[in-house]
């Protein structure tokens, strides 16, 4: 309603104006950095943390903003949203402008782009990572989700596109782009920069990339075969924007983690530990294979799904992760406004489907971790799945602090010394 205090203004589309407004407020600062947006199912926030590394190795001043972090050079607090709302979004931007930074790298989620937070920020370069059914309680359809993904590399927001033309849709959106773009590829030796040779093992990833700019081995210290493909669209990006490109290898050369993404948790115990933020069938379909390569004993998966979510991913998480590991258990992440119950039946549901792991059903998270760890012998791999760095369970009103991380750890140093020694028999 119009206020009777204040100017009051009626606008159509109200998404629409706080963007572009809140830029002019602040001065335009996406035209005085060279910002990098981010977008895809899934990979957002890893390739945003190796566009910072990359940029970090060539000596430039950066801000990032993912869902996990906000950081520029005297700042640093948790991410809230994967992008924020766009007056947060502006004024971000702002206070990196006035703390000296020169390029930004953040997450243009769907959701953000759909409601207009991502509007008056003009990017340098856009990634496009891959897309994969998700958030189809948001969108209605996959064409739908597409056009919003698709309208982060419009002319009037961004100058280049970086995009996997391994995924399909991104081949799609290769063929229709209107700004000037450049392809990556892990399988397709025409594309503009080409990964070779990809090696996912224990201890890293390498591979060898061909680009305009010559050929080069890279190593990364981060887990898992995607990782060589984040880490190629962020070299990609920022080669193509100027930067030199043996600096952008030697920053993400030097990068150790990202939070929550197939991050390991090492207590001395006997055997390997992860947590990841796999939580669609996709990113299943990626993490698995590796954590397979890593044992030639027992995966061990603890899952769930969060509430108020695509209800539609909940029956595939349980069938793919049970197709893939050998022991599941389903339990709660996150239920929102929903019942925990409810929430756990169609993953537990896919999981016996698939007729493959030994499938448990264990409410309450913690309990769930405990009996992966108990469960697990010398050999074996144990992942939590689903909520990565997340700190919090959220159940209707009240915010559980809890972090996979911490609890799984605790759980493994509570293990008494004759446990850990258990026969690799």
């Amino acid at each position: 309603m119009p206020t009777s205090v204040l100017p009051a203004l009626v606008v159509d589309r109200p998404r629409a104006v706080p963007g572009p407004l809140a830029s002019a407020v602040y001065g335009n600062p996406s035209r005085d950095m060279d910002v990098y947006g981010v977008t895809g199912t899934n990979g957002k926030t890893s390739v945003a943390y190796l566009i910072d590394a990359a940029l970090t190795g060539g000596h430039r001043t950066t801000g990032l903003i993912t869902g996990v972090v906000v950081r520029g050079p005297r700042s640093n607090c948790p991410g809230l949203l994967t992008t924020p709302e766009a007056p947060s979004l502006q004024e971000t931007l702002a206070s990196f402008r006035d703390q000296g930074v020169d390029a930004v790298a953040f997450e243009a989620s769907s959701h953000g782009l759909a409601y207009g937070r991502v509007d008056g920020t003009y990017l340098r370069a856009g990634v496009f990572t891959n897309l994969s059914p998700d958030h189809l309680d948001f969108h209605p359809n996959m064409d739908e989700y597409f056009r919003v993904k698709a309208s982060l590399f419009r002319a009037e927001r961004c100058r280049l596109g970086v995009v996997n033309i391994d995924d399909a849709y991104g081949s799609r959106l290769a063929a229709q782009i209107g700004i000037e773009m450049v392809s990556v590829s892990t399988a397709d030796p025409a594309a503009d920069f080409f990964a070779a040779e990809v090696r996912a093992h224990a201890l890293g990833t390498s591979f060898t990339l061909h680009s305009p700019y010559g050929r080069f081995t890279v190593n990364l210290q981060l887990l898992g075969s995607k990782q060589a493909d984040n880490a190629l669209s962020a070299i990609a990006a920022v080669a193509a924007t100027g930067n030199d490109i043996v600096s952008a290898i030697r920053g993400v050369e030097a990068l150790s983690g990202i939070p929550g993404r197939l991050e390991p948790i090492d207590a001395g115990q006997p055997f390997l530990a992860f947590v990841d933020y796999m939580h669609n069938a996709a990113g299943q379909r990626t993490v698995f294979p590796f954590l397979r390569s890593l044992t030639s004993r027992r995966v061990i998966a603890v899952i769930g799904a969060t509430g108020n979510r695509d209800p539609g991913k909940r029956f595939p998480l349980g069938f793919n992760a049970a197709g893939m590991a050998d022991i599941v258990i389903v339990t709660d992440e996150s239920p929102h406004s929903e019942d925990p119950a409810e929430l756990r039946a169609p993953v537990v549901a896919g999981a016996r489907a698939a007729r493959a792991a030994h499938v448990f059903e264990q409410p309450g998270r913690a309990a769930a971790i405990e009996l992966a760890v108990d469960f697990a012998e010398k050999g074996d791999v144990v992942v939590l799945a689903g909520r990565g760095h997340s700190p919090t369970l959220v159940s209707g009103e009240r915010n559980q602090p809890f972090d996979d991380r911490a609890v799984v750890r605790e759980a493994i140093l509570r293990r008494t010394s004759p446990s850990t020694q258990l026969p690799a028999g």
